[in-house]
């Protein structure tokens, strides 16, 4: 059996405590398009698993938009969860986000994590204290409505890095 190649950040090893975190999961994707509704399907998983976690909010959208500033301006922590057709299909990789250093107001309709993360201190003045990338490398964004097989089988590895992510933002 061939080991996935996954990246996670070792400084995210570490818990962070925060009081009271409000953590945002920003989930992106398009279900009509195979594996790019990664983020949306792990976004619906995050709903049900954080249901009892008054801290925790989860935003599923197609694409992320400048109105989402806002919510990353508000947020504590922020993880950005998506497909990556950049790296090997069915991969999980954890990366910190740091904000775009040009300026945002190039952007129209639609942002990447950095990109919003700087609109949202243009904007607002505020960004979270910590923003992570959880994106799992897509094997197909074919139309379709389901996810291609090295993805599917990434599922749990996904959901777990989710899990912890999301629990040491929180603190637990």
């Amino acid at each position: 059996m061939k080991q996935q190649e996954d990246t996670l950040n070792p400084d995210s090893a570490a818990p962070m405590r925060l009081e009271k975190a409000r953590c945002l999961i920003l989930a992106c994707g398009n279900t009509l398009r195979s594996d790019d509704g990664l983020g949306p399907h792990l976004a619906a998983w995050a709903e049900e698993r954080f249901r009892d976690e008054p801290c925790v909010t989860i935003i599923s959208r197609q694409q992320w938009t400048p109105e989402l500033a806002a919510d990353v301006a508000a947020a504590d922590a922020v993880l950005f969860v998506d497909c990556s057709i950049e790296t090997k299909p069915g991969s999980v990789h954890l990366l910190p986000v740091l904000p775009r250093s040009s300026s945002p107001a190039t952007a129209t309709h639609h942002l990447d994590a950095p990109g919003l993360l700087a609109l949202a201190h243009a904007l607002y003045g505020a960004r979270p204290a910590h923003a992570m990338l959880l994106a799992v490398g897509a094997g197909s964004i074919e139309l379709g409505e389901t996810l291609s097989d090295p993805v599917a089988s990434a599922l749990p590895r996904a959901r777990g890095v989710l899990e912890k992510a999301v629990r040491r933002f929180l603190g637990n």
